[in-house]
């Protein structure tokens, strides 16, 4: 399956004029930081990037962050806000919002979080919000907080501090923000982790409906960082309607594939969660950023995201959001989606035909997780650093019940939302697996007891950065700029 040419490698001749002319602005004020951003994109090009979650941004996405939208504080929400002369930051706003609304079918859009943790704060306080506050309102007859009496205040800062959240294990794929002790979310929440069958690799719904009807959760939370599957989230919502839990997802990882039409029916969260957050990068290919979706019932609360977790909004940033809700909206990305997990496909094919063992035995989604332990003998520390020597750039990952922790791992997470955008097809991807298990194998721990240092080939190594040279030569990122 071939893709679609993509903005970052078709863009016009005013995008590399534009280039120019903004490294002149600013080498004339600080030529290190010129020097670093240019540095940056000769990185960039020299490295295949299998990190799966990054991407390369339009240049039109990357244009509109840098403008005069970033001098306007606007506090509030679109028509009410606590500055006057916003009307141009309303405008932005509302056209994101309503772009987000169409793309993903969703009640409700808040488009101002700053980053996807952000975005679950304000999701989690919505939440608590809703289903804590507003009954503890009503029952002392008053409108808001202010108005509660000292005693009622601190009964109600003891009701939120004595809330449940069900979410997915880190080692199973889950991610820092869904309720863990190192993270505020998880000094908010008594969080419980349900896991993956140990067979599988893959979620059991029997379980975690057992472990819900136990735990009894306000929040049941759905979404992933690291598990190369597809959720059922109808049968997720089923088990949180049983259980009288609200239904979140974050989605952070996969929105580009709900957005082009990959991920229907069960697979899709948006019909089926009460609230929905995201990041604007990653699959969706837009600016960092992040965003919540909702059902009605809960927009009024989530639109309290500031000043309840978020301060002023990022007017440039919303005005990218827009534009990359705008390009999501677009055909071509429902066939930029669909080369994303072919493409995923095809790698997770190539790895495990050459002996690599795989996290759930392949993938079904844009993340490709690889045992580098059992395969190789190695810590995920030190393939990352050996493939990052061979000119592949991937990140070390958790495996389910990883001996070797979450700082060493055993574990390398790829993903393939990048290369895609490229223009990378299934048979490169084969020939990019082929280029990672050769630099594996040349790959030993530098003695025993190592978990990060390493020794690898150094032919090997040069002749697969050389490999990788050549696949990057077809695919140019953002031809139209010369550094």
């Amino acid at each position: 399956m071939s893709n679609p040419a993509s903005p970052a490698a078709t863009e016009s001749k005013s995008a590399g004029t534009a280039w120019t002319a903004a490294q002149e602005v600013i080498a004339a004020v600080e030529p290190n930081i010129a020097r670093a951003i240019s540095g940056e994109l000769a990185s960039q090009r020299r490295q295949l990037k299998l990190i799966a979650s990054e991407n390369y941004a339009s240049p039109a996405v990357l244009l509109a962050m840098g403008n005069w939208l970033s001098d306007k504080y606007a506090e509030g929400t679109v028509g009410h806000r606590f500055y006057a002369g916003c009307e141009y930051v309303d405008q932005v706003e509302q056209i994101a919002a309503d772009h987000a609304r169409a793309l993903f079918g969703s009640d409700h859009a808040y488009v101002q979080p700053h980053s996807g943790i952000d975005a679950n704060m304000v999701a989690f306080w919505a939440i608590l919000a809703k289903r804590v506050e507003e009954p503890a309102l009503a029952n002392a007859g008053v409108k808001n907080v202010n108005s509660l009496t000292d005693a009622d205040w601190a009964d109600l800062r003891q009701k939120f501090n004595n809330q449940r959240m069900l979410g997915m294990s880190l080692d199973a794929g889950g991610h820092l923000t869904h309720g863990f002790r190192p993270n505020i979310s998880g000094k908010l929440f008594d969080q419980a982790s349900y896991g993956s069958d140990p067979e599988t690799g893959q979620i059991d719904y029997d379980a975690l409906r057992a472990q819900a009807k136990e735990f009894k959760p306000l929040i049941l939370l759905g979404g992933y960082s690291a598990y190369p599957r597809t959720p059922n989230f109808r049968i997720m919502r089923e088990i949180a309607d049983e259980v009288g839990a609200t239904f979140m997802v974050d989605m952070a990882h996969f929105a580009g594939l709900v957005a082009g039409g990959v991920l229907t029916g069960d697979y899709n969260p948006v019909p089926h969660a009460h609230v929905v957050t995201s990041t604007t990068h990653k699959s969706l290919r837009g600016p960092r950023g992040g965003f919540v979706l909702c059902t009605s019932e809960y927009a009024p609360f989530v639109d309290k995201g500031c000043p309840m977790v978020l301060g002023g909004p990022l007017g440039h940033v919303m005005a990218a959001k827009g534009i990359a809700f705008a390009e999501a909206r677009q055909p071509s990305f429902s066939e930029y989606a669909q080369a994303i997990v072919a493409n995923a496909s095809a790698l997770a094919e190539g790895l495990a035909k050459r002996g690599v063992s795989l996290v759930s035995g392949g993938t079904s989604n844009h993340i490709v997780l690889l045992d580098v332990a059992t395969s190789f003998g190695l810590t995920g520390r030190q393939a990352e650093s050996a493939l990052l020597d061979a000119g592949v750039v991937t990140n070390r990952n958790s495996i389910p019940r990883d001996p070797n922790g979450a700082w060493y791992t055993s574990g390398i997470r790829t993903g393939t939302p990048a290369l895609t955008t490229l223009g990378f097809g299934p048979d490169e991807l084969d020939e990019i697996a082929d280029v990672m298990v050769t630099a594996l194998k040349a790959t030993k721990p530098a003695n025993e007891t190592a978990k990060a240092k390493y020794v690898i080939d150094e032919k090997v190594a040069g002749d697969s950065r050389q490999r990788c040279a050549e696949l990057l030569g077809r695919h140019p990122l953002y031809p139209g700029i010369e550094l």
